[in-house]
């Protein structure tokens, strides 16, 4: 068989890959390797370095909603919301250790009133980058979706009132810094880096899974209208791969007595990542179906953006913090 034709065949297979998986893989993998290096060494160099790292992650997530909101003329005070992540996540690492939830849960009654505040007034500050962002944005927004979309309204020039303003500013507080403070909040115990591997790796492990159960065994539709590619079968192969992946962060890190009396953790954390890291992917769906936009962002090829990556960990970080924190972890 000659080169050229080994060539073709091997293009036809990896396209049979994409169309099947939704996106490009070979730059998904590749995206995936760099994130996960970037974060093992962040962690290897210090927590702290970790830490800042998350806080840009959740700001460019802000500056994704930012825009993906104002494609259908909503504002979000985005100021306000990346002072308000800096806030939250720091002041949560920085607390001292028995007053990291009583810190978080005194800040963010203070961000929300903030943030609904400027949220009601009109700033134009960004306006122009923004202007360019949402241009791009549109023009790489699907036409079936735009036509769907809950805002596609037939009267030109209808503007979003100030109410409509505020409510989605404080979903943006709810589901960027207060989520991501979840992330900080285990980080400083006895074990930060296994807790950054239960809260960042297992949820990707169980898009891995749900991935690849989904590509390879996926019949039966998990939930066709809000997303076509989910099934049921995926979301069995992310509860497999998340479980696998919990158990072998716990073989590693805790001894023999802490794995006799709590043998339940992995396979509760399988079960639960799972099924939360699928909700959450279907609800950052259904929030793109909503607003008739593909991607969140455009920023990890073959991912879309932080927030079309981050989506099931965001969702999962609170279980986990729960699950830790009853298994005296």
């Amino acid at each position: 068989m000659s080169t050229s034709k080994r060539r073709e065949e091997a293009e036809e297979a990896i396209d049979s890959i994409n169309r099947r998986a939704g996106r490009n893989m070979p730059q998904a993998i590749a995206t995936g390797a760099v994130l996960v290096a970037l974060i093992l060494a962040s962690l290897l160099i210090n927590v702290d370095v970790f830490v800042v790292l998350v806080v840009v992650f959740v700001m460019i997530a802000v500056w994704e909603l930012r825009v993906d909101f104002a494609t259908v003329g909503i504002r979000i005070p985005v100021l306000a919301l990346w002072a308000s992540a800096i806030v939250m996540l720091l002041g949560t690492y920085f607390a001292p250790g028995g007053h990291r939830v009583v810190f978080m849960g005194a800040a963010m009654p203070m961000v929300l009133i903030v943030v609904a505040l400027c949220g009601s007034l009109r700033f134009t500050m960004l306006h122009q980058r923004v202007s360019m962002a949402v241009a791009s944005k549109l023009s790489n927004a699907d036409a079936a979706m735009r036509e769907f979309s809950s805002f596609n309204d037939p009267h030109d020039g209808l503007e979003v009132s100030r109410l409509t303003n505020v409510a989605v500013s404080l979903f943006t507080a709810m589901y960027a810094p207060f989520l991501a403070s979840f992330i900080i909040l285990p980080i400083g115990g006895e074990h930060p880096v296994a807790h950054a591997f239960f809260l960042l790796f297992i949820p990707s492990l169980g898009d891995v899974g749900g991935l690849l159960f989904g590509a390879w065994l996926g019949r039966h539709k998990l939930s066709p209208r809000i997303s076509p590619k989910k099934s049921v079968e995926g979301l069995l192969g992310s509860m497999l791969f998340c479980f696998l992946g919990a158990l072998v962060i716990f073989l590693c890190t805790y001894d023999r007595a802490t794995w006799a009396s709590r043998w339940w953790v992995p396979l509760l954390m399988g079960v639960l990542i799972g099924v939360i890291g699928t909700f959450g992917d279907l609800c950052a769906s259904m929030l793109k179906r909503d607003l008739g936009i593909k991607d969140m962002g455009h920023v990890l090829k073959g991912h879309g953006g932080v927030l079309d990556r981050a989506d099931s960990i965001l969702m999962s970080a609170p279980f986990i913090c729960i699950v830790l924190l009853a298994a005296g972890l």
